[in-house]
């Protein structure tokens, strides 16, 4: 891969071009890296309300009708439904593992073969979740796994 950079003071705001002549898994995980850097998500911890970089999220689920967004080092909620974060966080690189779940490939650390074609991922915070048959394919593939 080839990268340039062009200085110019008359640039207002930084601008990214791509050009290539197919996208590449390689290519997609550039862009996925770049919309995180833009992208942000609204929590709460019941008294706080923050704002998270979707980089920082490790991964969402859904539980009993709530929705809470995991980071290295705590858990809030926030009032996006799990189909909401997922149309904002799919691009910059989660992937849904469940009917409940969420997840930042980049944060997985290893996977394990269950019973009945289910997967057990490992993140790198050391939390263990399945992954429902359903999505095990797709993860597969996205990890490069045969």
């Amino acid at each position: 891969m080839k990268i340039s950079i062009q200085t110019d003071r008359a640039y207002a705001e930084p601008e990214i071009q791509i050009r290539c002549a197919r996208i590449t898994p390689e290519l997609e995980r550039v862009i996925a890296a770049l919309h995180l850097l833009e992208r942000k998500i609204t929590v709460t911890d019941g008294t706080e309300t923050a704002v998270l970089s979707a980089s920082e999220i490790v991964y969402a689920e859904s539980v009993d009708r709530k929705t809470f967004v995991y980071t290295k080092t705590d858990c809030r909620e926030t009032k996006l439904r799990l189909y909401e974060l997922e149309e904002l966080l799919i691009p910059c690189g989660f992937l849904r593992i469940s009917k409940s779940c969420l997840v930042q490939v980049r944060f997985i650390r290893s996977l394990r073969t269950e019973l009945e074609r289910k997967l057990r991922i490992t993140l790198e915070t050391g939390d263990q979740i399945i992954v429902s048959r359903q999505y095990a394919d797709a993860l597969k593939q996205q990890l490069g796994v045969k």
